[in-house]
């Protein structure tokens, strides 16, 4: 099959929908597909072409769910969008997250593929849906098929937009978490606490966690905190001047071969996000890992791991639940060691050629019962 894969999102700023993208692009290939990734350009407009990727238009920064998400808004790009759908004849076209703006809609108004789409993201509600319904409704008309990630992103965009929708999860690269050299610093028998990711989003619930270090002091002295990811340090000075946190490591940001081994380096993860999460990478990656995992109760993380399995699942935004819970598992090795067989089982079930074997069959059933190629804008 030729298939394009489209991201909304630029490229520049990696993100879980693009490594999805990129893990979904290595397995389609290794099944003989003929792959094109579709994403924004970046900083620069206009279009750029190079071997298996189209750079679309300019970004633009923009809050979203917490966070911030650079797309593009550049609708000149209209016509060069078509053109290259006509050259390409692509088969099959999936957009992640089909309904932000704008690149998936320049892509849907002009496609004669097969349209697959997946929905990655989990939040109570969304002003931008309700406001511009009617033309989304419109965009998702075009579709032939639809996934979501998770139980939670499924519930979420049915609200809005009614229909089947396939459950997909994210993957993981299993083998890149398995049997890694830790770092030399964590062998002086230490407790370690790993967080991973943006600590400065709110919803990732980190203040909660740097107000449970003083109790979890109270029966470990010396355990640390090892926090991975970016984010601006002095941002959390007065609240941990004021609690009395201590013993608090802020390494930065570490790229794809050192990831691994901080997870080999700490004793157990904690991710104590507290909404806003459709799915648990993070938490995969500790499973594969083999580190349980202390995190907040949401509906995303409950669609990934299960309470008092593959760790322990604690009220969002309870510093002393978060806290009784890691001091828990720091002191039962059995009990870690458990989780941990637990959680690698449960890991495997997400390694990405099985997620890419369950999209292709997507894809299969849309060939099958879809009437494409249709003519579809001739604006």
């Amino acid at each position: 099959m030729k298939i394009a894969l489209v991201s909304p999102y630029d490229t520049g700023h990696p993100g879980g929908v693009f490594e999805h993208i990129g893990h979904l692009r290595s397995e389609f290939v290794r099944h003989g597909h003929d792959v094109t990734v579709l994403a924004p350009r970046g900083r620069k407009g206009g279009l750029e072409v190079r071997d298996g990727f189209y750079g679309i238009g300019r970004t633009v920064p923009i809050p979203a769910n917490g966070s911030t998400v650079r797309v593009t808004f550049d609708v000149t790009l209209y016509t060069a969008v078509k053109t290259l759908l006509r050259n390409e004849q692509f088969d099959v076209i999936h957009l992640h997250e089909p309904l932000i703006p704008v690149l998936p809609y320049l892509v849907l108004l002009n496609s004669r593929a097969v349209n697959v789409a997946t929905f990655h993201a989990f939040r109570a509600s969304s002003p931008w849906y309700t406001a511009f319904k009617p033309y989304m409704t419109f965009m998702m008309s075009r579709l032939d098929a639809r996934i979501a990630v998770s139980e939670p992103a499924r519930n979420f965009v049915s609200q809005y937009f009614h229909g089947p929708y396939d459950i997909v999860p994210n993957g993981i690269d299993v083998n890149r978490f398995h049997d890694i050299e830790p770092f030399p610093w964590a062998r002086d028998g230490v407790p370690r606490i790993l967080f991973v990711g943006r600590f400065n989003e709110p919803r990732k619930g980190f203040k909660y966690l740097l107000r449970a270090m003083p109790l979890i002091h109270q029966q470990f002295p010396e355990a640390r905190l090892v926090v991975v990811g970016g984010g601006k340090r002095d941002r959390f000075e007065g609240l941990m001047e004021r609690h009395g946190v201590r013993n608090v490591d802020f390494v930065g940001l570490a790229s794809p071969a050192e990831l691994p081994r901080y997870y080999a380096s700490c004793d157990l993860f904690c991710a104590p996000s507290i909404s806003g999460e459709s799915f648990g990478i993070v938490l995969l990656e500790a499973m594969a890992s083999g580190r349980p995992a202390v995190a907040g109760d949401i509906p995303g993380y409950r669609s990934v791991m299960t309470n008092g399995r593959e760790g322990l699942l604690t009220p969002p935004k309870d510093a002393q639940a978060l806290a009784l819970a890691i001091v828990r598992l720091l002191s039962d090795a059995p009990l870690r060691r458990r989780m941990a067989a637990d959680g690698r089982e449960t890991a495997a079930r997400y390694a990405w050629p099985e997620i890419a074997s369950r999209v292709l069959a997507v894809y299969d059933r849309a060939l099958h019962s879809s009437t494409a190629p249709r003519l579809r804008s001739t604006v």
